[in-house]
């Protein structure tokens, strides 16, 4: 709750915090923006009475968005709701704005003051059209259907907000909020909620400035700052979604190799899972739970997928599988990570079906390895040759082996000169329009290539898998 001067409403908006009907305890973080009246003294005095309530003080005035991030800094629970310390909102309207994400559908709720509500006052005709403009204008921009991006009412996943850079220290914490949420592709839903404005006498404080601020706010987090989240992991594979002609040209490099009953190693945000969905039985498996998380929110409902966590080089982690009768391993982006890569691939083949393929890609050359390499917690690039020679002593024979896209070394060897550490989603967007000519590149055969391809196939003369990962030891 960022407050300002609220000194008159701050008592009453506190009780009915504390009073709404939500079935999880209630943290109330209170950040006093540096206040001339007496809102931080009545704060102090009902965190006395009351433990839930948690004030702090601002050092000087610096606006609402840098309250809210001070407040988030603070907090400590699961699912973060904005809640100005006016009597503009009702907390009796948290229930609504929980539920979509304690059921699981959604990870951001925003609270619509323009979609039917029991409650609305009428107030301020041209306050309405800006809203309504600055929404149209983020719809525009994000791709989304949203009815009010201006609401205080915004429920957020804690542990996603904690990964969102924000900066705005006004009223711009709205738009960024918002574009930040839609640039990470997560599930946004709206609620309708009551409404009691207050006018300009009563306290209200944003004006025509901060319409604006916002439109500028909306221009800068799509185009200018788009680093959208702390997670580099994240922000480079939500890079990599929207390259979809690429991740469909990767993928073809195996299609004479993929079988029906795949086991997805690594499967991240679902790059390549969105491309997999036809198959008999996929298997997806991640040793991040928030990625499997979201994989399991995205395709866990359809019946041919299995979604697990697995630590690729705990043995323990391939139980059961032997039973899924797994004829191909897709290990994309993998073993860069491990310490035990060899020790990775004997597992791969051990659960395969003899005859059955492992598709291994991993980052290319040593002399490529950069700042990139390093955020995305890479351990090592690979030659040709010692992929190839780690798969033979893993078990497999080694059907292909090759370079792969040796376009994308020039824009790898940039980004390492310039000291980047991490790909943009701008940059994967120019890439995707030269992919004709990537494709043309390839054909040039001393080039080296970003990445290494190989595909090892088991011995059909090989035990079967199934004695062995049942109860591994």
């Amino acid at each position: 709750m960022p407050v300002y001067n609220e000194a008159k409403t701050l008592r009453r908006i506190v009780a009915r915090v504390l009073a709404s009907p939500v079935p999880l305890e209630i943290e109330l973080i209170c950040v006093d923006d540096c206040s001339s009246d007496k809102s931080f003294e009545i704060l102090t005095e009902l965190a006395a009475a009351d433990p839930r309530i948690k004030p702090y003080q601002q050092d000087f005035n610096q606006g609402k968005g840098a309250a809210i991030q001070a407040a988030i800094a603070r907090m400590t629970g699961d699912i973060a709701i904005v809640q100005d310390a006016d009597l503009e909102y009702d907390p009796k309207d948290y229930p609504a704005m929980l539920g979509p994400i304690l059921e699981g559908n959604a990870d951001a709720v925003f609270g619509s003051r323009f979609a039917y509500s029991a409650q609305r006052r009428l107030l301020f005709f041209w306050h309405a059209v800006a809203n309504r403009v600055l929404t149209l204008m983020t719809n525009a921009l994000n791709d989304l259907n949203m009815s009010d991006m201006e609401t205080c009412y915004k429920a957020v996943r804690a542990d996603i907000l904690r990964q969102i850079p924000l900066n705005s220290r006004r009223f711009g914490f709205e738009p960024e909020l918002t574009t930040r949420l839609a640039q990470m592709n997560l599930r946004i839903y709206e609620v309708p909620i009551s409404y009691h404005g207050r006018t300009v006498a009563e306290g209200k404080k944003i004006g025509l400035k901060d319409a604006f601020e916002a439109v500028w706010c909306l221009l800068k987090y799509k185009f200018l700052d788009i680093r959208f989240t702390t997670n580099d992991a994240y922000y480079v594979m939500e890079s990599f979604r929207r390259a979809k002609g690429f991740n469909r040209w990767t993928l073809r490099q195996f299609k004479p190799f993929m079988g029906r009953r795949v086991l997805e190693a690594g499967c991240g945000i679902g790059n390549f899972t969105e491309l997999l969905l036809d198959r008999e039985r996929l298997v997806c498996t991640d040793s991040d739970p928030f990625f499997i998380e979201m994989i399991g929110r995205r395709f866990g409902h359809l019946e041919n997928i299995t979604v697990r966590a697995s630590d690729p080089v705990r043995p323990e982690s391939y139980a059961g599988l032997g039973d899924e009768r797994l004829d191909t391993v897709l290990c994309c982006n993998v073993l860069e990570h491990v310490d035990c890569d060899e020790q990775v691939l004997s597992h791969y083949c051990q659960l395969l079906e003899p005859g059955g393929h492992a598709l291994v890609l991993v980052p290319g050359h040593h002399w490529l390895y950069s700042k990139c390499d390093e955020s995305l917690g890479h351990r090592r690039r690979y030659s040709p040759e010692e992929l190839g020679a780690k798969m033979q002593a893993a078990g497999f024979k080694v059907v292909m082996l090759k370079q792969f896209n040796r376009l994308g070394v020039l824009g790898w060897w940039v980004n390492k000169l310039r000291g980047r550490s991490s790909l943009s989603p701008r940059q994967m967007r120019a890439f995707e329009r030269l992919l004709p000519i990537a494709k043309l590149l390839e054909m040039v055969g001393p080039l080296p290539g970003l990445s290494v391809l190989a595909v090892g196939e088991k011995r059909r003369d090989a035990p079967n898998p199934k004695s062995e990962t049942r109860n591994p030891k």
